[in-house]
């Protein structure tokens, strides 16, 4: 694809990438493409139908029974090779995203960094996959255990971070032997199909890795196909529950991420200044559109004002603009649509009586040319306001003031959503009993963004996550996985006669 030199604008459509090849699409239906510091398209992307995306599964499948047998060092030096060739080309893979996403170029390479780390975990397949023996559990018998794959699994993948989710799904189904197709999302799909080429440049078989187009169709066709035997998801909590409802009805394994509304509890003997430093990158990183980012202030008794008063200075020293530009700490929203989303959720809080401390609208950049959103900051916000309950998905930060540490677990716990969590502190007492009560998948302490490093897994709790497993890690071997055991033993240590009683180690 060709792109202009600063801007980026291409000149061409995303393919899909089936069978080891760049495919086009059918021509029936597309989708623009945008980018959006500018707001002008930027190409097309094809959307797929049933017949597209069964050609993928197909392809994954006739791929499957020798890749499932490849010895799985084999897999990892391949998936290692595939490493060496991210790593070299991430500046090129950060700017496919920040072109198609808007993020800065320097996190678009964050992006990719964190993706590596999870390849670097799979590249460990020979051990992760390393099953248990017992010798002699009793009448010459021995007993050990393996892990196998599961046929071809499908990843469906959000805007917000298009080349580190589909690594924390992809890499570790690869490893344990299994075939893919990803369909990312249909706004910023470039990066994608530069992973499918540079694993074919790795030497990974046709058809072992796809990557389709598409819209709710191309979904439920994946959640339809009979060959495909797990699907692993992050979005919305809203899609989330479909696809876990349709994908587990059909008897497919489904692990599926949904939305969260991250708390930061300030307790009055931390530091405002930190406090501040922290919530203005996990708040307004990436214009919000992460679902790690921080959304809400809990502001435990007396350190409310000051905290206010410190994101009031740093807010105005906010570089918004075009992440290509250099020194430039946000850029803009993905779509024009997610935009107008953000700013009528800032319109809902003032109609709903939250103090309206910073108002992102007025931003200089929101009169540019592009899906811009200045930082946006809320005081005296309340559990029952709408900026409160749901998630935004965009630079707001609202702050909720509460009395006392109990006060702010409880506020904690009582919302819908179990993400993230994170609390600043100089008390070890405070830091225990928080990270021990807190009903939350992921916790910081004097951490802003507590996103679990690959060797260890990424989930939340309760509305935040649908299915038995969290995402990467050991808890991804065990979701692309079947567990089976076996007892064995030889004619020579058989007993003669039938044997009526339960079997005992003895």
């Amino acid at each position: 694809m060709s792109v202009s030199p600063r801007h980026g604008v291409a000149t061409s459509t995303v393919p899909h990438h089936i069978g080891g090849v760049r495919v086009a699409g059918d021509g029936l239906r597309s989708a623009p493409l945008f980018n959006p510091a500018t707001g002008q398209q930027s190409g097309n992307v094809p959307l797929a139908d049933a017949a597209t995306v069964g050609r993928a599964v197909a392809a994954a499948q006739a791929a499957f029974p020798v890749w499932s047998e490849t010895p799985p060092l084999k897999r990892a030096r391949i998936l290692n090779r595939f490493r060496e060739i991210v790593e070299a080309n991430r500046a090129e893979l950060a700017r496919a995203i920040t072109l198609e996403h808007g993020k800065t170029f320097d996190d678009a390479l964050g992006e990719v960094a964190r993706g590596i780390e999870v390849i670097e975990f799979a590249c460990g397949a020979p051990h992760l996959l390393k099953g248990q023996f017992t010798d002699q559990i009793g009448g010459g018998i021995d007993n050990w255990s393996m892990r196998q794959p599961l046929g071809v699994v499908a990843g469906i993948t959000p805007f917000n971070f298009p080349a580190m989710v589909p690594m924390w799904m992809f890499p570790v189904a690869l490893a344990c032997g299994n075939t893919f197709v990803l369909k990312p999302s249909e706004r910023d799909p470039s990066a994608s199909v530069l992973l499918a080429d540079w694993f074919a440049q790795a030497g990974l078989p046709a058809g072992v890795f796809n990557v389709v187009h598409g819209d709710k169709a191309a979904v439920d066709a994946l959640l339809a196909h009979p060959d495909v035997q797990a699907l692993s998801f992050v979005g919305s909590t809203p899609i989330a529950e479909y696809i876990y409802s349709e994908g587990t009805r059909r008897g497919k394994r489904v692990q599926a991420l949904g939305g969260a509304k991250n708390h930061l509890i300030a307790m009055p003997d931390a530091s405002p200044a930190q406090v501040a430093d922290a919530l203005m990158g996990a708040a307004y990183g990436s214009a919000g559109e992460r679902c790690m980012a921080i959304s809400v202030a809990v502001a435990v008794g007396s350190i409310g004002d000051v905290l206010v008063e410190e994101l009031q200075q740093r807010i105005v020293t906010l570089k918004v603009g075009s992440g290509l530009d250099d020194g430039i700490d946000m850029g803009p929203l993905v779509t024009a649509a997610h935009r107008d989303k953000v700013t009528g959720y800032i319109e809902r809080g003032v109609e709903e009586g939250a103090r309206l401390v910073v108002d992102g609208r007025q931003h200089a950049s929101c009169s540019e040319e592009g899906y811009f959103v200045g930082a946006t900051l809320f005081d005296h916000v309340t559990p029952e306001m709408t900026i409160y309950r749901e998630e935004i998905f965009g630079p707001v930060l609202a702050i909720v003031r509460v009395p006392d540490f109990a006060s702010a677990v409880e506020l904690v716990n009582a919302h819908e959503f179990a993400n993230g969590v994170a609390l600043y502190t100089s008390d070890g007492g405070t830091a225990r009993a928080f990270a021990r009560s807190i009903k939350v998948g992921m916790v910081g302490i004097n951490v802003p963004l507590p996103v679990p490093m690959a060797w260890h897994s990424f989930g939340g709790w309760k509305r935040s996550l649908f299915g038995d497993h969290h995402a990467y890690g050991e808890e991804g071997v065990r979701f692309y996985t079947r567990y089976k055991s076996i007892m064995q033993r030889w004619p020579s240590s058989i007993a003669k006669g039938a044997e009526f009683t339960m079997p005992v180690a003895n």
